[in-house]
């Protein structure tokens, strides 16, 4: 055989960027093999090996997943975290060891848990590699064999059959009926019919590159045979691979909440200092003693808890989530889901079931509906809500006898699997619901014979031996198939297809086409022996309109969300007509709304796509890219995003998201490793439940943020009052760090458990930029902090006035810590919790309060601990005195609830408001 390239100038290193730069899809067979210097008999093995070394093996660019230790290290980047670090170093260095394990326990617990939650992410490269083939039928010189699909080459002839993997992008060059699956890529939900008709425009997206195979895709059925003309990272899915890998993660709305409130840490940290050096100054104070105040101050102003009990928060959802199936593979991302604004989502296999359904039967008589969605589900027929028996329907009868015998998939009903062309698995299905069988059927009907469908000719044929001759069972498109029918069925006999009878019919599947339908017609008659070829006169039986349909429960989420003030986004790679039909079911879009498809998004510029993120519901027929450029312009304006998908064109929008969601069963494999979120149980529904729960999860980090700053604050209070007024410290340092990283800690850890309140699905999500520490919230933090501290100078001027300064301290200690504890009422809920459901709805509440009891009693009459905190046992009158202190502020914030309450006002709104003032 003569070299290929004989006469043709051969592909160099400079070739690669033209290669790519060169529309395949709009190229003849004969043009593309000639710009590839290849022709149909394939390259020589020699031209092969000279195109590997210029172009690279035919594998995917592998790029390093993160280090543990880089996951490690990005425990401790947060504000808090590092001012918890540099107190701990100060008072290393100040000979404070014991403060200093202290805060470093905490620091170490904190890293810990977020360190094994985040391990297992960031691995979304490591799945686009599964998408690779392992070995590829070539064609070179003139004969096919098997190689590594590694060493495929552009100009490679490739020869592909039903069930193959694509290995390569390639256009086609020989086509016989040939439909590919390429859902995971495109988001089309029917199988892609191929032939060899060039494409009329450069910038056709790849789901209407019909002269086009793609990588990663997969054969259903027919043969093949394409010329490779991109491998590796230079493929379609190369190119999503390169856009994951481009995409940056970015802090979560819940760190950059946490972020800003350590920077006013910081802030707050500094001011009481300078404040107390200042006084300190001007009283004359010895700067040894002002350096031990403000270290106290210092550390009474960082709560030391926060960090820990943020973490365990965000992990105590993440269990309650992956009870409900939602499993969680970023910490913070729990959080992010109840920040959530816009929820963009794709359709195939997210709101649709994924599995074509054959949802309407439309005879010559009448529209006969189906029930059951999907492969696995039972059904039947009904009629006007009657339900019908094709036992009882001849025309019915008929209906599902052809499609069956015309369809070659095969369904497991049991395990909802299907293998072939899923339109054939919904005819299969819709044939099973009426009572028939294949095998059964066809010990009546022998096969004698079959004409596949065809891109050209639209129609498919599967013959039988009957006593009564050779018989045609027939289905396709509508025009075709009615150009050979004479006849059409009716409930009482045969009548002739008249002009105007056949212009119904058009016009009737234009309208089930318009409503996001793939209709396929049927019809019957008589063959002639020994001839496959399409008989004429047949007779028309119905048309059967298919549909990926809505999952079940999705329709009532949508409004779920919407109730919560969350729109819906629908970004699909399917066709305008079925991204309109699901989404006008679901609520999606109105009947009004327009979608906006991908080769509008191309012209669009920033101005433009601003004004359609913020007006449209439904982008269709949408590339990876585009994808990705909405979702960052949903961000750009302002949203809260969480992306859903199950594709590999879903990967990069998924990564870029605030939050990205795949599906667990149904979905990808790279789709499941790049996002945030995996529903394990591929049920819309469950986002909802997600939201929630993330929802819960900010309020609670809000109660125990509320709680915690407002028991610092008030020790910062009693010791600015005892330095101002010229007192002896009412507290020492080691009791402070005993109260933050102990007494505070334990109730601060059992408000992460609140179970949430039942209304919290009817507020608006929190503005983007809202912060944790709103004034409202801070007018709130500060009454109860000047309480709690009111309440323990009362305690130690009772002790200055009635004993030494050991017991004026101890009592104040004591009075702050179960003031501190019974404060915890006033953080659980919007409202007085006095009623016994309140009070025990939180197990870890209620065991909080004996504990820190026991504790601050151990703290005074344990002698190794007393010693250590420098605390003096106390008598019961004492006991009884600081007990009867400690409640003040708790009657007040219970009694102040329930008078607010009676009078039809809610007492918490200034504190933990709805809408915006809950940011």
């Amino acid at each position: 055989m003569s070299n290929s390239f004989e006469g043709m100038q051969p592909l160099n290193p400079p070739g690669v960027p033209e290669l790519s730069a060169i529309p395949w899809h709009t190229l003849p067979p004969k043009e593309a093999l000639d710009r590839l210097g290849s022709q149909p008999e394939g390259l020589d093995p020699d031209e092969a090996g000279r195109r590997l070394a210029t172009f690279g093996p035919n594998r995917l660019r592998r790029h390093r997943p993160t280090s543990a230790f880089t996951i490690l290290a990005g425990q401790f980047t947060s504000v808090v975290v590092l001012l918890l670090v540099a107190a701990a170093v100060v008072a290393l260095l100040l000979g404070d060891t014991l403060e200093s394990a202290a805060i470093a326990v905490v620091l170490t617990i904190n890293a810990a848990i977020g360190f094994v939650v985040e391990l297992r992410a960031r691995r979304a490269m490591e799945a686009l590699v599964r998408y690779e083939t392992d070995t590829a039928r070539v064609v070179r010189e003139g004969t096919e064999r098997r190689i590594p699909a590694e060493e495929l080459v552009p100009g490679d002839v490739i020869a592909l059959s039903a069930g193959d993997a694509v290995p390569a992008d390639a256009r086609l060059i020989q086509v016989a009926e040939v439909r590919a699956i390429e859902a995971p890529l495109t988001g089309e939900s029917m199988p892609a019919s191929k032939w060899l008709e060039p494409s009329p425009h450069p910038d056709t997206p790849v789901a209407e590159r019909d002269a086009m195979v793609h990588a990663g895709t997969v054969i259903a059925v027919g043969e093949a045979r394409a010329v490779v003309v991109a491998t590796g990272p230079a493929t379609v899915i190369g190119h999503i691979g390169e856009l994951v890998a481009g995409v940056e993660e970015e802090r979560t709305p819940l760190e950059r909440r946490m972020n800003a409130l350590g920077q006013r840490l910081v802030w707050l940290a500094l001011g009481i200092a300078t404040v107390v050096a200042l006084v300190g100054v001007a009283r004359g104070v010895a700067v040894e003693l002002m350096l031990e105040t403000g270290i106290a101050l210092a550390i009474a102003a960082v709560p030391e808890g926060l960090p820990a009990v943020a973490t365990v928060a965000l992990a105590a959802g993440l269990r309650r989530m992956a009870r409900r199936n939602a499993l969680v593979r970023r910490l913070t991302a729990v959080e992010a889901l109840g920040s959530t604004t816009v929820v963009c989502t794709d359709k195939t296999g997210t709101l649709t079931a994924g599995e074509m359904t054959v949802t309407m039967v439309e005879t010559l008589d009448d529209t006969i509906h189906t029930t059951g969605v999907g492969y696995r589900s039972g059904g039947g027929f009904t009629r006007d809500d009657d339900v019908v028996d094709p036992a009882d329907d001849d025309v019915l009868g008929a209906v599902l006898r052809v499609a069956l015998l015309a369809s070659r998939s095969e369904v497991d009903m049991e395990s909802g699997t299907a293998t072939g062309d899923p339109t054939d698995a919904a005819l299969v299905v819709a044939a099973r619901k009426g009572g028939y069988q294949r095998e059964a059927l066809l010990e009546d009907f022998p096969a004698d014979g079959e004409i596949p469908f065809s891109s050209e000719r639209r129609i498919s044929a599967s013959f039988h031996r009957r006593p009564s001759g050779r018989y045609a069972a027939v289905k396709g498109a509508l025009p075709d198939l009615l150009a050979l029918c004479g006849s059409g069925r009716r409930r009482d006999g045969d009548v002739a297809l008249s002009e105007a009878l056949r212009e119904t019919l058009l016009e009737r599947n234009r309208q089930l086409a318009e409503d996001g339908l793939r209709v396929i017609a049927v019809a019957e008659g008589s063959a002639e022996p020994g001839i496959d070829d399409l008989p004429e006169n047949l007779t028309f039986l119905a048309l059967i309109g298919i549909l990926d349909p809505p999952a079940d429960g999705v329709q009532e989420t949508v409004e779920q969300l919407r109730d919560a003030g969350i729109r819906v986004v629908m970004i699909t790679g399917d066709q305008e007509g079925t991204a309109l039909a699901v989404g006008r079911s679901l609520g999606i879009a109105g009947s009004d709304m327009e979608a906006v498809d991908g080769l509008a998004l191309a012209r669009m510029d920033s101005e433009e796509l601003a004004r359609a993120v913020a007006e449209t519901a439904i982008f269709c027929r949408v590339d990876p890219e585009q994808k990705l450029r909405l979702v960052s312009a949903f961000r750009e304006s302002g949203e809260i995003v969480a992306m859903l998908g199950d594709g590999v064109n879903d990967a990069a929008a998924l990564k870029k998201a605030d939050v990205g969601v795949a599906m667990g069963g149904r979905g990808t494999d790279v789709a499941r490793e790049t996002a945030s979120v995996v529903l394990q149980d591929d049920r819309f529904q469950t986002i909802a439940i997600a939201v929630r729960e993330g929802r819960v999860v900010f309020e609670n980090i809000r109660k125990f943020v509320f709680y915690l700053f407002s028991c610092n604050v008030a020790e910062v209070f009693v010791l600015l009052a005892g330095a101002v007024s010229g007192l002896p410290l009412p507290l020492l340092p080691l009791q402070i760090l005993w109260l933050n990283l102990v007494t505070d800690t334990f109730p601060a850890l059992a408000l992460a458990f609140e179970p949430g309140e039942d209304a919290i699905m009817q507020r608006p999500p929190r503005p983007a930029d809202a912060t944790i520490l709103s004034r409202p919230f801070l007018r709130s933090l500060m009454f109860f902090a000047a309480l709690i501290a009111g309440s323990t100078l009362i305690a130690f001027t009772w002790g200055l006035l009635t004993g030494s300064l050991e017991r004026a301290v101890t009592l104040s200690f004591v009075t702050l810590a179960l003031a501190q504890l019974f404060h915890l009422g006033n953080a659980r809920s919007r409202h007085a919790v006095l009623r016994r459901s309140d009070v025990v709805s939180n197990p870890w509440a209620l065991g909080a309060v004996p504990l820190v009891f026991g504790l601050q009693i151990a703290a005074v009459h344990w002698p190794p601990l007393a010693r250590v905190l420098g605390t003096v046992p106390l008598t019961l009158a004492e006991w009884a005195g600081v007990i009867a202190l400690s409640v003040i502020p708790a009657l007040v914030g219970q009694g102040a609830e329930l008078l607010q309450t009676r009078g039809g006002g809610n007492p918490r709104e200034d504190r933990l408001p709805t809408g915006q003032g809950a940011a």
